[in-house]
């Protein structure tokens, strides 16, 4: 079991606080990982096992609890038996109908801590205040970074060329954890991610959605998918389809594009406005959960590349604490830029710096931005090193595990 200590850095000073801990994230992510990492964060603090109640709601063990009603009468039973504070962890909770008015009414008639997992972002909403009032906090587990890619295969300080031919490896394998867990052919890797693939998508987004068009669902993932590292919108694809034609309301597509952000396969990316500091409602971009999924529905292709990388980076930066947008300066784009507290951080990415074209068009706009904060150009380039007027070039897996640009503890 890999100790996935950028989530139990941020989640530990929280352990025994009145605040309900709500972990969310795509399927197969690791949040179970995560729960058995606070157990075992638990029992290291001296908590007895009697004292800590774990449910995991997938299970066939825990079938008949599916109401708000079974949930509390099951677990008072628990700690009236224990007679002392009780730690509950609750995992895939939104298999319980109405868990919130349960978990809310453990807050207030018991001494308890509380932790629970699930798969739709409704668990990150700001619907949850209705039900739990304030009080929870919110932290998302996402498919394993490259740093945690390495960690989990015992090369986290190999040398310079092992590093790159590990990234190679990262790029076409994905981050599930699962995945990684045996010594896999990628026909065989993206067969297990296309049933993660699936599950989400009839679990999490037909079945809660009632989506009942499931064809041109897909047929909308795949379009997106073709298109990541692109400026997109659900005008774009209704006119792409209307090309094709198929005439598709344009408010289906926003339907289907908010279901697929809310089982955590897409991301949308909006703009930001450097000069004017706003976040601007046009060409956005989206980005996937994890990249395995794209390869899983459509084949490998290297042509996508570019998108690949700039999908990596931005969940790097996300991982790391940055509000992440697709960048404006002028008539200027720059790929992102993070912002946290007072602070940025601006990143182009590109496959190869081929050309004095390629240098001048990715340098460009982040030597027109006049601040000091930090600016980087990313690519796969070893041979290409020079930094120009504060700019920083540095190739992308050196980039990912670099802690020094953003916090990640």
């Amino acid at each position: 079991m890999i100790d996935r200590e950028l989530y139990m850095g941020k989640i530990r000073p929280f352990i025994d606080r009145p605040v309900i801990k709500v972990i969310a994230g795509i399927r197969r992510c690791g949040k179970s990982v995560v729960l058995q990492l606070i157990k075992e964060e638990l029992e290291r603090r001296g908590v007895p096992k009697k004292r800590i109640i774990y449910m995991n709601f997938e299970s066939f063990e825990w079938m008949d609890i599916v109401d708000a009603k079974s949930l509390y009468l099951y677990i008072k039973k628990r700690v009236e038996m224990v007679g002392d504070k009780v730690y509950i962890l609750l995992d895939e909770v939104q298999e319980v109908q109405g868990w919130e008015k349960a978990v809310d009414s453990f807050m207030v008639d018991w001494d308890v801590d509380v932790y629970v997992t699930g798969s739709n972002s409704r668990l990150l909403s700001s619907e949850l205040s209705t039900y739990i009032a304030g009080r929870y906090v919110s932290f998302r587990i996402m498919p394993l970074s490259f740093g945690e890619y390495l960690l989990f295969h015992n090369v986290a300080n190999a040398d310079k060329d092992v590093l790159r031919g590990e990234f190679l490896k990262y790029i076409r394998m994905g981050g599930f954890p699962a995945v990684h867990t045996g010594n896999y052919s990628y026909d065989s890797i993206y067969k297990l991610v296309y049933d993660i693939y699936s599950s989400v998508i009839l679990r999490d987004t037909v079945q809660r959605h009632g989506i009942r068009n499931v064809e041109l669902l897909e047929r909308v993932v795949r379009f997106v998918f073709d298109n990541i590292g692109n400026r997109l919108n659900a005008k774009n694809i209704a006119d792409y389809f209307k090309s094709q034609q198929r005439k598709v309301d344009i408010n289906t597509i926003y339907n289907y594009m908010n279901a697929l952000q809310g089982a955590f396969i897409l991301q949308r990316v909006p703009r930001y406005d450097i000069i004017g500091k706003e976040r601007l409602q046009t060409n956005e971009k989206y980005f996937v959960s994890d990249l395995s999924l794209i390869y899983a529905v459509m084949g490998y292709k290297d042509r996508m590349i570019s998108g690949a990388l700039e999908n990596i980076v931005y969940w790097e930066m996300v991982r790391r604490g940055y509000d992440t947008y697709i960048g404006k300066y002028n008539n200027r784009e720059v790929d992102f830029v993070g912002v946290q507290g007072n602070e940025k951080i601006y990143v182009q990415v590109t496959y190869r710096m081929e050309s004095d074209a390629t240098v001048e068009r990715e340098f460009a706009p982040l030597l027109s931005i006049g601040d000091n904060y930090p600016k980087f150009v990313v690519s796969m380039d070893d041979v290409w090193q020079d930094n120009i007027e504060g700019v920083k070039h540095r190739h992308i897996a050196d980039f990912l595990i670099d802690r020094s640009w953003g916090l990640i503890d």
